[in-house]
């Protein structure tokens, strides 16, 4: 089975940028899409960002303009760029790849110092 590994997470002040890698063992086969998710706090796991493997990104209305969502040519890179972070960003950040499967990776954390 695919599995993902997330990076980059980190202590960042506000303002600042972080950049999040997603990692997967295997390329995907025909049909697939990747998503970052965050969790802040006690609140219900959110979507950010949505990729597909025809490069059409989606961004939730609380990260467009600030986040960009990409991914390599083999597919198995999908990487989240988060530009002008604001202390509302802090959270647990995981990837998932639907499709050909339904995995999620183990998150990584991002903090926003005021």
């Amino acid at each position: 089975q695919v599995q993902l590994v997330e990076s980059g997470g980190g202590l960042v002040q506000a303002g600042g940028s972080l950049r999040l890698s997603c990692e997967a063992s295997e390329s995907p086969s025909e049909y697939y899409a990747v998503q970052w998710y965050r969790q802040r706090d006690e609140k219900e796991r959110e979507l950010v960002a949505d990729i597909s493997k025809w490069y059409i990104t989606k961004y939730s209305d609380a990260v467009r303009g600030r986040y960009t969502i990409t991914q390599d040519s083999a597919k198995t890179l999908v990487f989240l760029q988060m530009n002008n972070l604001m202390t509302e960003d802090t959270g647990v950040y995981s990837c998932r790849r639907t499709g050909d499967s339904d995995v999620w990776g183990q998150g990584t954390q991002v903090t926003v110092s005021s």
